[in-house]
Order: C-alpha cells, then sequence, then structure tokens
C-alpha cells in the first residue's frame, strides 16, 4: 500500500516540478523582454550624445589641426568638469524607479524636482571654470595657442551645462518610469540638428557670421537647450507622464529626497572620477614609453569609451528594472531583473568585442590613415585592441553589475570596490607589467583588464550577497 502511494504521487511530484521550471522559465522570458525594450532607447541615446560630439569635431576638424586639437582638448575638459554632476544625477534613475514600484507617484515627482535644482546648482560652477579655462589650460602646461582655442570654443559650449544636467534628469526620470522613447527621438532629432547648427555658425552660412570654434560650442548649446524644453513639455504635458504633475511646486525644496540624492550619487560621482582618473594616468604612463604608444593608447581608450556609453545605457535599465522589483518587494524579480540585463549586455558585448577583433586594422587607420609612417602605432594599437577583449566584456559586466546594485541604493561598497580593484590592483599592475617589466603599452591594458575583471567580480559577488541576504 505504501509504494502504491508513493507510485501515485510521484509523477504529480514531477508535474509541479516541470510546472514551476515553466512558471520560472516564462518570467525569465517576460523579463528579458522588459528590459530589452528598455534598454535598446537608453544604448541608442547614448549613441547618439557620441555621434552629436564627434559631429563637432568633424566640422571643427575643417579649420585647421589646431582647431580640431583645441576642441577635442576642450572638450574632455568639459566632460570632466560635468562628471560629477552626471554621477549624482545618476541616483535619480534607481531613486525614483524604486518609487515607482512602491506606485509613489509623489516620491518620484519630488525625486525628479530636487534632480533639477540640483542640475541647476551644479551648473553654476560648471559654467565658471568653462569661462576661466584657459587660464587653467596654460597653468597645465598647454600651449598658448591651443588654450586660447580651446577658451573660445568654452565660452560657446559652457552655458549647456544646465540644459544638458536637467535634460539628463529628465531622461532619468522617464527611464524610470519606463517610458525612455521621448528621450532617445529628441536625442535622434538633435543629431542633424545639431550638424546643421555648427555649421551654420562655424563657417557663416546663410547670412550668419563667421564664428568658428565659439559657433561650433554655441550650437551644441542652443541644441541643449532644444532638447531639454523638449523633454520637460513631454514630462509635463504628454501622457503617461502628466499624471506626475513634475512641476507642481517647482520652487518646493525636498530636504528629504535631496539628502537621498546625495547619499546616493556622491558615490557614484566619486567612483566616475576614479575610472577617469585612472585612464588619464595610464595615459601619462603610456607617454612614458613613447610617442606611439601614447597615441596607440589614446586610440584603444577612445574606443573603449565609445562602447563603456553602449554598456552605461544597459546598465541604466538594469537599475530601473531591478529598483521596479525592490520597490515593490519582490526579491526574485530582483534576481531576474539583473541577470536578464547582464545576459543581454554580455552578448553585446561578445558580438562588438568579435566585430574589433576581425575589423581592428581597418578601425585604427580610421583615426590614423594608411601613411607609412604610422604603421607602427597602427600595428601596436591592433595588438592593444585584442589585449584589451577581455576588459570589453568585463566592463560590460561591470557596468551591469552596477546598475544593479544601483537599483538597490547600494553605491558606498562599490566605490571602496573601485578604488581597490582600479587602482590598488589595476594601477599598480599597469606600472609594474609597462615600465618595470619591459611589457610597455601592452603591460599597461593587461594591468587595466586585470583589475576591471576584478571589480566587475566583486560587484557581482556583492549583488549575490545582497540579495541572498534579502531573501
Amino acid at each position: 500500500m505504501i509504494m502504491d502511494k508513493i507510485t501515485k504521487t510521484r509523477p504529480l511530484l514531477i508535474s509541479r516540478s516541470e510546472v514551476n521550471a515553466r512558471t520560472a522559465l516564462h518570467r525569465f522570458a517576460v523579463e528579458l523582454s522588459e528590459t530589452a525594450k528598455l534598454a535598446w532607447p537608453m544604448v541608442l541615446t547614448q549613441v547618439g550624445q557620441i555621434a552629436m560630439m564627434t559631429t563637432d569635431l568633424a566640422f571643427v576638424g575643417r579649420i585647421s589641426t589646431e582647431a580640431l586639437a583645441a576642441a577635442a582638448l576642450a572638450g574632455r575638459f568639459y566632460v570632466i568638469s560635468l562628471t560629477f554632476g552626471v554621477g549624482l544625477l545618476s541616483a535619480i534613475a534607481p531613486l525614483a524607479a524604486q518609487a515607482f514600484g512602491a506606485n509613489n507617484l509623489a516620491a518620484v515627482r519630488r525625486t525628479l524636482r530636487m534632480g533639477l535644482w540640483t542640475a541647476l546648482v551644479l551648473s553654476f560652477p560648471i559654467i565658471a571654470v568653462a569661462l576661466r579655462a584657459e587660464q587653467i589650460l596654460l597653468a597645465l602646461g598647454q600651449a598658448p595657442d591651443v588654450a586660447r582655442l580651446a577658451q573660445q570654443y568654452l565660452f560657446g559650449l559652457g552655458f549647456s551645462a544646465a540644459p544638458a544636467l536637467a535634460f539628463l534628469a529628465i531622461r532619468s526620470f522617464m527611464g524610470a518610469v519606463h517610458r525612455p522613447q521621448p528621450v532617445f527621438w529628441i536625442t535622434l532629432s538633435a543629431i542633424p540638428l545639431n550638424a546643421l547648427l555648427v555649421y551654420m555658425l562655424t563657417y557663416g552660412k546663410l547670412g550668419l557670421p563667421r564664428l568658428e570654434l565659439f559657433g561650433a560650442g554655441l550650437a551644441t548649446t542652443l541644441v541643449n537647450c532644444g532638447m531639454f524644453l523638449a523633454g520637460l513639455w513631454f514630462a509635463a504635458l504628454r501622457q503617461p507622464f502628466r499624471d506626475y504633475y513634475v512641476l507642481a511646486q517647482l520652487w518646493r525644496f525636498d530636504w528629504r529626497a535631496m539628502r537621498q540624492l546625495i547619499a546616493i550619487g556622491t558615490p557614484i560621482s566619486i567612483a566616475s572620477l576614479i575610472e577617469s582618473g585612472l585612464f588619464w594616468a595610464t595615459s601619462l604612463l603610456a607617454g612614458l614609453i613613447s610617442t606611439s604608444a601614447l597615441v596607440a593608447h589614446q586610440i584603444v581608450v577612445q574606443i573603449a569609451a565609445i562602447l563603456f556609453m553602449i554598456y552605461l545605457g544597459v546598465g541604466t535599465a538594469a537599475a530601473v528594472r531591478v529598483g521596479h522589483a525592490a520597490g515593490r518587494h519582490d526579491s526574485a524579480g530582483v534576481k531576474r531583473a539583473n541577470l536578464a540585463a547582464m545576459l543581454i549586455g554580455i552578448v553585446i558585448a561578445a558580438m562588438l568585442t568579435l566585430a574589433l577583433i576581425g575589423g581592428r586594422f581597418e578601425i585604427v587607420e580610421l583615426f590614423l590613415g594608411r601613411s607609412a609612417r604610422d604603421s607602427e602605432t597602427i600595428g601596436l594599437a591592433a595588438k592593444l585592441l585584442i589585449v584589451g577583449a577581455t576588459l570589453s566584456i568585463t566592463d560590460a559586466a561591470q557596468c551591469i553589475a552596477a546598475g544593479g546594485l544601483r537599483g538597490l541604493k547600494d553605491t558606498r561598497v562599490p566605490l571602496l570596490f573601485a578604488a581597490i580593484a582600479w587602482w590598488l590592483i589595476g594601477f599598480s599592475l599597469s606600472y609594474c607589467l609597462g615600465l618595470k617589466f619591459g611589457l610597455g603599452v601592452i603591460g599597461i591594458w593587461i594591468g587595466l583588464s586585470i583589475g576591471t575583471t576584478i571589480y566587475a567580480a566583486l560587484l557581482v559577488l556583492r549583488f549575490r550577497h545582497l540579495t541572498s541576504r534579502a531573501h
């Protein structure tokens, strides 16, 4: 009798197991689809931002080589100035996402309102630094002509800080409520508009004065203002954003929401500065080796920066989806969201890495041309792209793991991990392998790859620890 009962109940147990497995698979497939739908406009928006910066350099390069060098230097100077503000405003996405997941629309509105206040306040010191850029660049040892031309560009570009940061706040809000498409279409429309305005103001077309570098910077500022106004119009007047009443009591300062924004965003800002400082420091190491090493290093850094922006879009989607699940106290949903984003990011990184390795020589030649005098640099940069393949994949993993942790409002421990993995381990290995063991710039990139891999592993373990404890 007992055996008969066991025999009868066993198919039932197997059936339940199969049902649970199918349910879990179905939920993961749904999560994968939702994450992909959220991530693709975010990724393309990041690519659009890169396209606008590239357009500026392409038109400025037709003026002179010195103008191109100055615009590139000024652009880097401007981006570094924005880094702290961008990191601080990155906290809007996870904070608003958790409030959205908890169906707390008032908290979503307060988070955006404090984000707009923060964008306005931070823009003043950024503009002040941009207006004094020539003196700063001269103090850093830059050539007087280059510093003067860079200042002309920043006289036009510097005032874009306020609308650019405010648009970032709106972009984070729209992503947090799972509606990033308007931001994508705004950015897509801004690319040709920016190209047209840069062309007209730089060269003085259609009766406009020829403003050269100042005109290029001014055009980008005008486009950023237009993007902010378009984003604000969508957020305030169009459904489903209108239900949030984002402009209601805009003048009211919410100290609690601001403290949350600062607490979550400040570690993100410092971690971004740590990463930027690492690549700047390794550029100095490459410069100690040779000019060819420095040029090859800078080319691969630029390519890595473009790929990073793509991975950052997926990481932001991870922060939003994890934040939604955390807001509704769904621990299983938190794990599914991070796993889905990780799978998407790794697949994208693998495809891009294979494409880079396969077309490494052609990609490098886009920067240097085919002249014989650059053959050594082309070969070296092509080797670095192979060495940096590991960094590309683990960079995607760390972006997505960091996004998942931001969705859980965990940013302080990742900051500690960044200091340990990137500087204590990564930079030390780059210095020793590159300069002490004679591996040159290849050794520098081996150190960078190891540091990034360790950082990604630490973030993944941290996420697993937090989700296991919550479960």
